[in-house]
Formats: structure tokens, sequence, C-alpha cells
């Protein structure tokens, strides 16, 4: 650790901010994503609070995945076959139209759980065309050889917002409600739309189109099959996103009925998970361009599921607060670092079809670990349902190291 340590500097940290096409939309995203963790938050304890079970947060959880096996692949196709940015400026325009409606409802006093369902799947079916779009989007912003620098800053602008957002939506519900939180969502897109409109990129050549949408898909997904690592790190997002990631569902409940708490403790919760990941990702982008990634990505995969075992355990707010601190720290390390290794390796060329199945991996089985992990909570305990979860995970990362050491060579 002391060899890694002497490879971080500040001067590092902050690369990617030099382009000013990044600047703007690092800019534009933070003040967006501050908006979309209150709303996420907001949503989550607003549904406890009408339907008071667990399963119904795994219900609204599976309704704004099932977009993501829907369409996020054909999103990929989409993603390279027009500009980026007029496809970021479509979804992210919904999105912003979808937390309005949320808040009129919610002001009027008209809001039932099952619209929040409905919205929710419209709000998977933008995010299904964004995620490809976003994850691409990058390289245009920055030169190649800084690219894992603007993916570190990503995930510092996201767990930046993942720290303040919840903490903030806690406190706004308790003293004015949850429709506010949902229009300071709908207000924040606006910051990201006018970063988008203000950038100079060069200009989008549109590819050949000598195949069919389905022939794209295909060579894409074939591409991904013969290709090892690109495989193997797919892999690991699909397990973690349906194992690993499945204690985030129980935010609300496990506020309430573990620690004994309100809509701020909820708030708290995401917050210090938030701060973890703000930590980790600022710890990668200080690190430049480092050679190790492989090795502390598969370190990051076994402490993941170990602190998640532990926060089981905990029942003091402090220390259960600690915990997810760590628990967020090992999940942005896993997660930030599979997404440089996978774009560094990508052929520009079929760029956006792979990093839609990346974003399929990993979002696609996370509303399925909604629903089992809300089902289950139902049936046994919010505990036992979050350490049966980490316990697959952990057994899966054990194997990875024991029997995939490549993943620990990769720089």
């Amino acid at each position: 650790m002391m060899r890694y340590a002497s490879q971080m500097s500040w001067r590092n940290t902050f690369t990617a901010l030099r382009y000013p096409n990044y600047r703007l939309w690092f800019i534009g995203q933070l003040a967006s994503l501050v908006g979309t963790w209150m709303q996420t938050t907001a949503q989550g304890f607003l549904v406890y609070q009408l339907t008071g079970s667990p399963a119904y947060l795994g219900y609204v959880g599976f309704a704004s995945g099932v977009p993501v096996w829907l369409f996020t692949l054909y999103g990929g196709v989409i993603t390279d076959r027009i500009s980026r940015r007029k496809l970021l400026l479509i979804t992210q325009t919904a999105m912003m139209l979808l937390a309005f409606i949320l808040a009129a409802l919610t002001f009027t006093g008209l809001v039932q759980a099952w619209q929040i369902i409905v919205l929710s799947f419209l709000l998977g079916t933008a995010n299904a065309f964004d995620a490809p779009a976003r994850q691409a989007f990058v390289l245009e912003l920055v030169e190649r050889e800084d690219l894992a620098n603007a993916i570190a800053l990503n995930s510092t602008m996201f767990n930046s917002a993942t720290a303040v957002g919840p903490a903030v939506a806690g406190i706004t519900y308790a003293l004015v409600g949850p429709a506010w939180c949902f229009t300071i969502n709908g207000i924040s897109f606006l910051a990201v739309i006018a970063a988008l409109a203000l950038m100079h990129l060069k200009p989008w050549v549109p590819p050949q189109r000598t195949k069919s949408a389905t022939a794209d898909l295909v060579e894409g997904l074939r591409y991904i099959r013969g290709h090892f690592v690109i495989r193997t790190l797919i892999l690991v997002s699909a397990v973690v996103g349906l194992f690993g990631m499945a204690y985030a569902t129980l935010f609300p409940a496990w506020a309430v009925t573990v620690l004994g708490g309100d809509a701020t403790t909820n708030g708290l919760l995401q917050s210090a998970r938030g701060l973890g990941s703000l930590i980790a990702a600022l710890m990668i982008a200080s690190l430049g361009r480092f050679t190790f990634k492989g090795k502390l990505m598969s370190m990051g995969m076994l402490l993941f599921p170990i602190f998640l075992l532990i926060w089981t355990v905990v029942r003091w707010l402090p220390l259960s607060l600690a915990v997810m601190v760590g628990v967020g720290w090992a999940m942005m390390i896993v997660f930030n670092l599979m997404n440089a290794l996978i774009q560094h390796r990508v052929d520009d060329a079929l760029r956006g079809r792979v990093m839609s199945v990346y974003s399929l991996s990993f979002f696609g089985f996370m509303p399925v670990s909604a629903l089992m992990v809300g089902t289950l909570a139902e049936a046994t305990t919010e505990p036992i349902a979050v350490a049966a979860t980490a316990a697959v995970c952990l057994a899966f990362a054990i194997w990875l190291w024991l029997r995939v050491p490549e993943i620990r060579k990769l720089s």
C-alpha cells in the first residue's frame, strides 16, 4: 500500500477539467445529479410511507429496471449511429418532464404507489438510451490518455451528488415534503441541458450504414464474446448488480425498522455511501495513469461484501454510517476501475454497443435484485436478506481472485 500511495498526486486528480467541454459536462451533471439523488431518496421513502411494505420498494425498483432489458442494447446501437449530444439532450429533457409530473401529482395529493411504478418505468426507458450514450460520450470530451481520469472524475461528480443529495432530500422531505424534492430535481436538469448546448465539439460524422440495427447488435455481442477481458468484466458487473447492490433497495425500510429512524436517517445512509464512493473516486483520480487497476479492482471486490456483512449486524447509527462509508468506497473502486478497463480496450466503432451491454449487465440485474431482496426481506428480515446477497457476492469475489488471476494483472 505504501508503493501505491507514493504514486498518488493531487496534481493528477483534476486533469480532465483542463478540457473546456469536460468542465461544462462536469458542472452540469453535478447539479443535475444532486437533484436526481434528492428524487431517488424522497421517492423511496414516499413509497414506503404509502405502502409500509419493503416488497413494494422492490416492485418500484423492478419497474424502473424492466426497460433496461427491453431497450438498452438497442440504445447502444442508436449511440453508435447518431450524435451522442443530440441523444443526451433528448433523454435529459424526458427525465426532466417526468420529474415535474411526479412533483405535480405529489403537490396535489393525488400521488399513489402505482403511479410511481408507471413513472419509474418511463424513467427507466429514458435511462436505457441515456446510459450507453453517457458512457460513450466521455471520449468526445477528453483525449484517450486522460480517459481514466475523466471516468474517475465522473465518479467524483456522481458521488459528490450522492453524498449531498440524499442528506438534503431527507431534510427537505422532513421540512416541506417530497414534492419539493421532485421539483428541485426537475429544475436541476436545466443545468446539464445548458451544458450540452454550450459545448464546442468536433462535427459529428455519421457512420456508413450498411447493416440493419439487428446486425449491428449481433456484431457487438460477437465482439464481446471473443474478448476475454471485456467478457469477464461484464460478468463481474452482472454479479455485483444482481447480488452486491441489493442492499440499496432496502434503505428506507432499514432506516425505520433496523435503526429506528425516519426520512432523515434514510438520507444519511444514502449520503454515507456517497461519501465513501467520493473518497474512492478522488483516490483513483489522484493516482493518475497508474498500472495496477486490475489488482485494486480485485481487492475492492473482496472488501465490498465484507463491509456489507459487517453492516448487517450494526444497530448504532453512527457506526452504521461509518461502515456504509466503507461499502461506498469499495463499491466505487470496483465500478470505476471496471469501467476504465473496458473503455481502454474497446474498439471505438463498437463503443456504444459494448457500453450498452455493460450498462445492461449492471442496471439490468438491479431490478431483479430489488424484487429479490424486497421479497426476501418481507419473508425474513432486512438484515438476513442483505447478508444472504452479500455472501453470494463474497463467494464470487473469492472465485475471481483464485480462478481468474489475469484480471489482477490488468493495467
